[in-house]
């Protein structure tokens, strides 16, 4: 399997929506990558994962998962694949266990293999003392890991994970992700959709989509290393003073607000980072504001999506 997953023009458009879901896809996704599907509500990400998931069928394009057409070969490609919905889409009255061999069952898994299987996915996602509670009760973290173990139960050669992380509490994120990491380090290509931009830096490629169309994809350190800016992050009291002053020094593309700080872009050429610096500096001394700093900052994934979309805003 050369290519894990690839799509073609691929299209999806519902009733009564001005434009498409999914717009003129492309996506080349390789063995052992972990691809991250980035970008807000109503990107398209999850109708996405759903037409490579067999779910939904396009409208337009091709798709190809495991080397299968997605639409001629539906049956082969679902015995390949783990599907994770964003929403918890397991039986609440069911125990976790019951929960586990329900889904290795419907993959026709041995018993023997089964039992083996299942024992491995509790300890590897810390579920075993939870193994006779029911689906309904567990917190929102174990329903996460208890959906990932389903998914992985009959051990798939490719993990679709939608939103995994949204919706739980930031302990269990983090060992939501030590977990994926793992799955990505026995050999499984995952592709997941995700909202975070700070998930997207733990990627080995990402593909940036909004309003249903893909805005660029990459490695994290490619994109970041695009862009025509360097940033600069500010942060002095009084905030509006700081404001007004940020708004009125020349040479900054843009800024934005982060927190009670502010993240600038400047353009970086011609020197012109050292002076929105050193003018930045002077203004504060003169008008007294207390700094906490004013530095530069390494580009992240959020720096480029909000650059990217304003360029598709500025020109449609």
């Amino acid at each position: 399997m050369d290519i894990a997953i690839e799509t073609t023009g691929l299209q999806k458009r519902f009733p009564k929506m001005a434009q498409p879901a999914v717009h003129d896809l492309d996506l080349t996704i390789y063995p052992g990558q972990l691809f991250g599907l980035v970008g807000p509500d109503g990107a398209g990400k999850t109708t996405t994962l759903r037409m490579l998931a067999s779910v939904m069928k396009p409208d337009a394009g091709s798709a190809r998962v495991a080397g299968y057409d997605v639409v001629k070969e539906a049956e082969s490609i679902r015995n390949l694949i783990g599907y994770m919905p964003q929403n918890f889409s397991l039986y609440p009255d069911l125990s976790v266990q019951e929960n586990l061999d329900f889904f290795a069952d419907i993959h026709h898994m041995p018993a023997e293999q089964k039992r083996a299987r299942i024992t491995e996915m509790l300890a590897f996602t810390q579920l075993e003392p939870f193994r006779q509670r029911r689906a309904g009760n567990l917190s929102g973290g174990m329903k996460k890991k208890l959906a990932l173990s389903c998914a992985l139960v009959h051990a798939p050669q490719i993990l679709m994970l939608d939103e995994p992380s949204t919706g739980v509490d930031p302990v269990s994120r983090r060992e939501l992700w030590t977990i994926l990491t793992e799955v990505v380090q026995q050999g499984v290509t995952i592709i997941l959709s995700t909202p975070y931009m700070d998930e997207a830096e733990r990627c080995h490629q990402v593909g940036m989509l909004y309003d249903g169309s893909l805005l660029t994809s990459g490695s994290p350190e490619e994109m970041s290393a695009s862009l025509p800016f360097a940033i600069i992050e500010v942060k002095a009291r009084p905030r509006k003073a700081m404001r007004r002053i940020v708004a009125e020094t020349a040479g900054i593309a843009g800024w934005r607000p982060v927190g009670d700080r502010l993240r600038l872009a400047v353009p970086n050429e011609n020197g012109q980072v050292k002076g929105v610096l050193q003018a930045l500096n002077h203004k504060f001394a003169g008008e007294a504001l207390v700094v906490d700093f004013t530095r530069m900052e390494r580009p992240g994934m959020e720096d480029v999506f909000v650059h990217l979309v304003s360029q598709r805003r500025n020109n449609p």
